[in-house]
């Protein structure tokens, strides 16, 4: 990429300009849950997303309706709703991301800690957890 500058008319701001010497490659991004509450507005961002050119919507039920109102946002990628457990091989078929926000209130994320000091952080983090009754001893690596 190389960039074209120019001042302005009354040549007190600079202009930039980028021209791209290759074109965006096509990318199929696939967010599986994305009628939640969490997937519809991770949709919302994946269609927003200039490097995405085709977008999976995928979820149990209500994919329809959440695939025609993301449609609408002006981008370059192309929105297709999967509904069931029949169309989730197509909405994967392809994909060189996919994005589960899907899940039961009941299940739990996987937390990852990158902090200093670890010996002390990770330790206290594994102590809210116990607390909480959600510490899980097999996801615990240190």
């Amino acid at each position: 990429m190389f960039r074209s500058v120019a001042r302005s008319a009354a040549g007190k701001h600079l202009i930039r300009r980028g021209y791209a010497t290759e074109p965006v490659p096509a990318r199929k991004v696939a967010v599986l849950g994305a009628a939640g509450g969490s997937g519809q507005p991770l949709a919302l961002l994946m269609k927003l997303n200039p490097l995405v050119s085709q977008l999976a919507l995928y979820d149990i039920a209500n994919t329809p309706g959440v695939a025609a109102d993301v449609s609408h946002v002006n981008s370059r990628a192309e929105v297709a709703g999967y509904v069931g457990e029949e169309q989730l091989e197509k909405a994967l078929d392809g994909c060189d991301l996919v994005i589960i926000p899907a899940g039961c209130q009941e299940s739990l994320a996987l937390v990852n800690m990158i902090s200093n000091p670890v010996n002390s952080t990770v330790p206290i983090a594994a102590e809210v957890f116990k607390k909480a009754g959600t510490y899980d001893e097999k996801k615990a690596v240190w």
